[in-house]
């Protein structure tokens, strides 16, 4: 007889946000202190510190039968620590595809297949509306920084940057070495982008960031600057579809047809 864990210790957001989307938020006895979707189910859940420092014994004292771990997130050291005493799931998607195998994976283990093939269709549907959606259109050249002072995008090697992509961008700083590159504010205009994103996280931009770059001009005359919701981007799970959807939704009026 199947015994799917019932005791569930979230350290990624999105993945709680996708425990709580399968209809099983009640499994989850800890989570990060960033996990803040869906808000009502998590109101009582215990804390368990942060993403890059969680409080290990407080997760050991949870008796959780399933940790789930991101690998860019959370360290090396904490993910063995871990491994060595609880069943773990650690998971790393750098393009929308990927979240189709994380969501396989994860709705197994559940054993809520049923529920996770219905989030899967979901994205898979976002990803052919996105693709018919770009037909005919040029793709609009953007800025997508994940942190200030340094300044930091992506570049191609990451799930930001195939969001970006499959919603109809071309990413300034795909082909930069690094997949995290520091980008220098001397240098922004040399990036000519069509649009600059600030997104909410990583990173919380703000409107006095918005008005400063703008003020500057420091893209150049006349770029827009558009404050956005990160968890889109770059939370990966049950929001992928949805979140591929409204970045979609985003660039279109940017977007020109191809000559």
């Amino acid at each position: 007889m199947s015994n799917p864990p019932q005791r569930i210790v979230s350290l990624v957001p999105s993945l709680t946000e996708t425990v709580c989307e399968f209809g099983v938020g009640c499994r989850l006895v800890g989570i990060s202190r960033y996990c803040s979707l869906p808000e009502e189910p998590l109101l009582f859940v215990p804390r368990v510190g942060g993403t890059k420092n969680p409080d290990l014994e407080k997760i050991a004292s949870l008796d959780p039968d399933l940790v789930l771990l991101n690998g860019e997130e959370n360290r090396d050291e904490d993910f063995d620590w871990l491994q060595s005493r609880f069943a773990t799931k650690r998971f790393t998607p750098r393009k929308v595809d990927d979240v189709i195998s994380v969501l396989d994976e994860l709705s197994d283990a559940l054993e809520l297949e049923q529920e996770g093939e219905a989030i899967q269709l979901e994205i898979k549907a976002q990803m052919v509306r996105a693709e018919i959606e770009s037909l005919g259109f040029d793709k609009v050249r953007v800025f997508y920084p994940i942190w200030r002072q340094p300044w930091i995008s992506v570049n191609r090697d990451t799930y930001i940057h195939d969001i970006l992509e499959r919603a109809g961008a071309v990413n300034v700083c795909a082909n930069r070495e690094s997949r995290y590159p520091v980008v220098t504010e001397e240098h922004f205009a040399l990036l000519e982008p069509d649009l600059v994103l600030l997104p909410s996280e990583p990173f919380a931009f703000t409107r006095s960031h918005r008005r400063n770059l703008v003020e500057t001009e420091a893209f150049g005359r006349g770029v827009p600057v558009l404050l956005v919701d990160g968890k889109n981007f770059c939370w990966h799970g049950s929001r992928s579809g949805r979140g591929l959807g409204r970045a979609t939704d985003l660039l279109k009026p940017f977007r020109r047809r191809s000559a």
